[in-house]
Parts: C-alpha cells; sequence; structure tokens
C-alpha cells in the first residue's frame, strides 16, 4: 500500500473510532437499535474510514492544487469580466455537484429538490465574485459579515417558518468536502499576485462569503414559492435478513454515488484541462500525479457517501428517536453533546482547512488547536439544537444572540482568526452533520411530536454558527498569550497594488 495512503487511513480511523464506540455504547445501554441498522452503521463506518483516506491524500494531490492554480492563472490574466464570470461559473457547477446538498435536498420537503439546489448555486455563485472582489479591493471581511447578516436576519423576519430552517441550513451544507478543498485553494491563488503582507489572510473568508449567499437566496426563494402541499416522509430503515442483504444495500446504492461523485469532480477535471493546455504546461510526471490525485478523491468521495447514507443516516435516526422516549429525555442533551464532540473529527473538509490553516500561519494555529476549538462548537451546537427539540423554540431565539456575538468578536479579534472562524463554520457542518446529526435530529423530533421543518431542521446551521465564536475566542487566546498580535485592519489597496485589469497580458504567462 502507498506509504502517504496508508498514513491518511491511519489518520481516518483515529478520527472515526470515537463516533463508533459512542454508537456503539449507546445502542448496547440507552438507545437499543435493530440489529440491521447496527450492521449498516458498522458496515458504513470501515467505508467512512477508507473514504477518508482516499479522500485526504486525494485532496492534496489534485483538488488543493487545481484551485490554487485556477486562481493564480485567472486573475493574471488582468481581465476583471473573465474572472467575475470563471467565479460565478465555478460556484454554480460546483455547488451543484456538492453531495452534500443533495443529501439536504432530499430530506427538505418544503421545496423539490431541484429548485431548492438551483436556488442555491446561484447564491454560491454570486458570493463568490464577491469574495473576489473583496480580495482585490481588500474590502474588510467583518464589514461585509455585518452587512449581509443584517440583511439574512431582516428577511427572516418575513418568510414562511417552513423556510427559515432550511435557509440557514442550505448555508451549511454548501460548504462540503467538494467545495472546500477547491475554494480554499482558489482563494490562495487569487491572493499569490499579491506581495503585500495581508495577502494570505485575505485567502480565508471565501468559504465564510459563500455560506451567506446560499442563505440569502434560499430566504428570497421563501417570497416567490408557495410550498403548498408538501409533507415530510420519515425515514424507512431497510429490514435486512442475511450478510448478502446488507452487502446488497451498500452495492445498489454504490453506483448512485459514484454517479454524484462523477458529476462534482468533472467540471474542475474539464478546468484543470483547459488550464494545462493554456496555461500551465505541467511535465508528465506532474501531470500523471494530479489525475492519480482526481482518482482518489473520486474513489474516496465515493466510498465516504455510500457508508455515510446507507449506514450512518439509519443509525442517526434510531438513535434519536429511542433517546428521545426514555422517561429521562432531558439526557439526550449532553449525550448528544458528546456526540458532536467527536463526530466534527470524521467531517473530510475539516482536516483540509486544519492543514492549510497550519500551512499558512507557519505552525502559530496548530491543527491540534484548531480541532479542539471545533470540537468545543459542534458540542454546544448540538446541546442548543436538542434543547430545541425538546422546547420548540424557533431557531432565531439561538441564530440571533449567536450570530451578534461572532460579529462583535470580529472587532477585537485578529483578522486572520475572524476570516479563519467564519470559514469554519461551513466547514464543520459538512456530509456527517447532513447525513447523521440532521436525522439524529429528525428521529429525536419524530418521537417527541414535534414539528420536522420547524425543530429538527436548523440543526446545520447551529453547526455552522457556534464555530464562528470558539475560533475566535481562540484568536483572543492566542492574541493574550503572545502579546504581539494586533487587531489586523486588512490594509487599504493604493491604486499601483490594485492590478490593473485594463493592461493586456504578458505574452510568457
Amino acid at each position: 500500500m502507498n506509504k502517504k495512503l496508508k498514513e491518511k487511513i491511519g489518520e481516518s480511523f483515529s478520527s472515526v473510532i470515537p463516533i463508533t464506540l459512542i454508537v456503539l455504547l449507546l445502542s448496547t445501554t440507552v438507545a437499543p437499535m435493530p440489529l440491521e441498522t447496527l450492521m449498516l452503521f458498522l458496515t458504513g463506518a470501515v467505508l467512512l474510514v477508507v473514504g477518508m483516506g482516499f479522500f485526504s491524500l486525494g485532496a492534496d494531490m489534485a483538488m488543493m492544487p487545481i484551485g490554487q492554480q485556477a486562481g493564480e492563472h485567472l486573475t493574471r490574466t488582468k481581465k476583471l469580466w473573465l474572472i467575475v464570470l470563471s467565479c460565478f461559473a465555478v460556484g454554480i457547477v460546483v455547488t451543484i455537484a456538492e453531495p452534500d446538498l443533495q443529501v439536504l435536498a432530499r430530506q427538505t420537503p418544503a421545496v423539490p429538490d431541484m429548485v431548492l439546489i438551483l436556488t442555491v448555486a446561484v447564491g454560491v455563485g454570486l458570493f463568490l465574485v464577491l469574495a473576489f472582489l473583496r480580495i482585490l479591493f481588500r474590502w474588510k471581511l467583518s464589514y461585509l459579515l455585518i452587512f449581509f447578516y443584517i440583511a439574512v436576519f431582516l428577511l427572516a423576519f418575513f418568510v414562511p417558518d417552513s423556510f427559515l430552517a432550511v435557509a440557514f441550513d442550505s448555508g451549511g451544507v454548501t460548504t462540503g468536502p467538494i467545495t472546500v478543498p477547491f475554494i480554499m485553494a482558489l482563494g490562495l491563488g487569487l491572493t499569490s499576485v499579491r506581495s503585500d503582507k495581508g495577502a494570505e489572510d485575505d485567502s480565508f473568508g471565501l468559504v465564510a462569503l459563500c455560506s451567506i449567499g446560499p442563505i440569502l437566496s434560499v430566504l428570497i426563494l421563501g417570497f416567490l414559492y408557495n410550498p403548498a402541499g408538501s409533507s415530510y416522509t420519515p425515514l424507512q430503515i431497510p429490514a435486512l435478513g442475511s450478510t448478502k442483504e446488507l452487502f446488497l444495500e451498500f452495492g445498489r446504492a454504490f453506483p448512485d454515488y459514484a454517479k454524484e461523485v462523477v458529476l462534482a469532480l468533472t467540471p474542475i477535471l474539464l478546468l484543470f484541462l483547459l488550464l494545462q493546455v493554456f496555461f500551465l504546461k505541467l511535465r508528465r510526471r506532474q501531470l500523471i500525479k494530479i489525475l492519480i490525485g482526481i482518482l482518489y478523491t473520486f474513489v474516496g468521495l465515493t466510498l465516504f457517501l455510500t457508508g455515510v447514507n446507507v449506514g450512518f443516516m439509519p443509525a442517526g435516526y434510531s438513535l434519536g428517536g429511542e433517546i428521545s422516549q426514555l422517561s429521562y429525555r432531558w439526557i439526550l442533551v449532553p449525550l448528544a453533546m458528546v456526540i458532536g464532540y467527536y463526530i466534527v473529527k470524521a467531517e473530510p473538509a475539516v482536516l483540509v482547512l486544519n492543514k492549510q490553516v497550519e500551512n499558512v500561519t507557519g505552525g502559530a494555529i496548530s491543527q491540534r488547536a484548531m480541532m479542539t476549538a471545533l470540537s468545543i462548537g459542534m458540542a454546544v451546537s448540538l446541546g442548543l439544537s436538542m434543547t430545541r427539540v425538546l422546547s420548540g423554540l424557533s431557531v432565531l431565539w439561538f441564530l440571533l444572540p449567536g450570530y451578534g456575538l461572532a460579529l462583535g468578536l470580529s472587532f477585537v479579534t485578529p483578522h486572520i482568526f475572524t476570516a479563519i472562524a467564519f470559514d469554519s463554520g461551513g466547514v464543520a457542518s459538512g456530509p456527517m452533520t447532513a447525513t447523521f446529526l440532521l436525522p439524529f435530529a429528525m428521529g429525536a423530533c419524530d418521537a417527541v411530536g414535534g414539528n420536522i421543518l420547524t425543530d429538527a431542521f436548523g440543526i446545520v446551521a447551529m453547526v455552522a454558527m457556534t464555530p464562528l465564536i470558539t475560533i475566535q475566542l481562540l484568536g483572543l487566546l492566542y492574541r493574550l498569550k503572545t502579546g504581539n498580535v494586533p487587531v489586523a485592519e486588512p490594509e487599504k489597496a493604493t491604486e499601483d497594488e490594485i492590478i490593473d485589469f485594463h493592461q493586456e497580458e504578458p505574452e510568457n504567462v
């Protein structure tokens, strides 16, 4: 076995084993589940470990280099219209193919799948353009975040309740395993032509802005679309009579998820081939390495999605339902917090973000510190989400003060921590949230007789919110500890420093 692949699978095993042991413990004590559901979960966990290993290596070999090269060469063309159009198109295409969004759309009864997917994709495309313009003109991220989140919450008071939680959830699921590595690397490429000291800091924040676009677009959809007649269909857990039927269940799903991943990777592969023909001119060895990386990404993501969708979704639904039927159902809150603390470690995009943060900051912000802050944030978000399920409180009662605190911290936290924090919110709410935690909340909500659309949906939004606070608190702690980190204000671009998009590109680029 490839040495690096073996290391990646080892890392993914250490990430997945805690949540696996927790589910096993709960299923043999307070929340017994059917044997077939448990077997589906365990088989899914194996696929998850192998899939994360392949995906992580593929992201290092292909996804990150392609995204960075795309951003760098687009910027060097010095044609603003081309960059804007490319960012918009890339945002739409990559989002449509994002597996997390497909999962959420299938579970959302209020809106037809394709209507929701296209609405979200347009939102991401527009805000990816905005993110590029922020990098170019050095607009302060916190001001943009405040402006657009004010717009979000103003709209939230006027849309139907059936759209509210779904809209905020849409912002979280769009930044998944396909989108995050590519967009983050694209940001590095876009800032690579700048020579100022804040260039690398500005490479963060793209994911943060791309998470706002879907929320706004789905809220606007709420004014235009009438979801009359929509109804929620409870999750059907398959009945299995033998190990053969168990493997057939995964075998039937594998081609469907393989097709989804092919559709997701094809636009990125085509973009790379265009760059190779017109700009990169990579040597054969480098070209083969990237193509192998794309193959690793395909294998890894297909195994991952098959495992979490077929194995984890029924287990999450079953656990949530069983725990909520206990006479001491309050225990749902602390148990969910424990699950949340460990499950974030199994999000593939989190590993990508943490590694990039450590690289860009030269080790000043370690992967371990990032993971601890994200785990604490995830634990808090799951505790609050289960409180919502049991009490029926509106998601706005939690999101308004949460985002208010996060935006307030952006004025006293080092600039790079604010950008990383808002990127982390989108990254933490990936496929594990959509395929395990959302069904977990649905199962609990069904058991207590709550409203699925208003009480269970919104968990992705909660998961996306709390890291904004914990990562910025990490930044404050880091600032107090070092004593020499200023609250970074992005320098205003001078006319000489702004790329002149009216100049022609030199022939040798």
